[in-house]
């Protein structure tokens, strides 16, 4: 018998000890699983506003029915005008951007023809370019690209006694580099540069004038970036 009691004596201390700690052992927060990142979902749409000067580097190779005239050039206006440009990411890196805007243009002579107003033009000069946007340097985001301009003239209009003034369409190539800085998630600066080696052929009065003409035009733009 009492070698029962003492046992029940010891069961009972214990439990008495015991007691407390499973109470707050019970008390202590369960542990749960760690939730999965938030990730911001990503999107590949990028516009662009800006502010364009286009700057030709212009040169011509002019001839009067079938005689070089020697010396001749002309010279081409800048023109300053609002841009949109929209971009498609690939990837991170890769991108494809296109740009949209219409230029106007006065053309004069230059050389032996120093002093001669030939006419004005409009340019639609839609480029597409192919970019690689380095990521490794927090909001300053510089890239580099190439792709190829489709320029349209149209509206050509004649000066000083010419008639027929045309331009024919081209295609030319394209580089140019820039870089956006983001001020947050979606919204930035940025900055562009682009060089289109641009060449057209000109007729005046009915072709009895004709030539290759090269703009060459530097695109200088700054502006504001919405990133989807």
């Amino acid at each position: 018998m009492s070698q029962r009691i003492v046992l029940l004596a010891a069961a009972a201390a214990v439990s008495l000890a015991l007691g407390p700690l499973a109470a707050r052992s019970a008390d202590l927060p369960v542990a749960k699983p760690a939730p999965a990142p938030d990730l911001a979902l990503w999107s590949p749409w990028m516009l662009r506003l800006r502010a364009l000067a286009v700057v030709p580097e212009p040169g011509a190779r002019l001839s009067a029915g079938g005689t070089p005239l020697t010396g001749a050039g002309i010279a081409i206006t800048d023109s300053a005008i609002p841009e949109l440009d929209i971009s498609y990411f690939f990837t991170r890196n890769i991108a494809a951007e296109l740009i949209l805007g219409v230029t106007r243009h006065g053309i004069r002579g230059a050389g032996a023809l120093a002093g001669t107003r030939i006419g004005s033009t409009w340019i639609l000069p839609p480029t597409l370019t192919l970019q690689y946007h380095f990521t490794d340097f927090g909001p300053f985001k510089p890239y580099i690209g190439a792709g190829v301009n489709y320029s349209v003239f149209f509206g050509e209009q004649e000066r000083a006694g010419f008639t027929g003034f045309r331009l024919s369409n081209s295609v030319a190539p394209a580089v140019q580099f820039g870089f956006d800085y983001m001020l947050d998630a979606h919204w930035g600066v940025n900055v562009d540069v682009k060089k289109v080696f641009l060449d057209t052929t000109v007729k005046l009065n009915a072709g009895a004038i004709r030539g290759r003409v090269d703009i060459d035009p530097w695109i200088v733009g700054a502006g504001i970036t919405y990133k989807f």
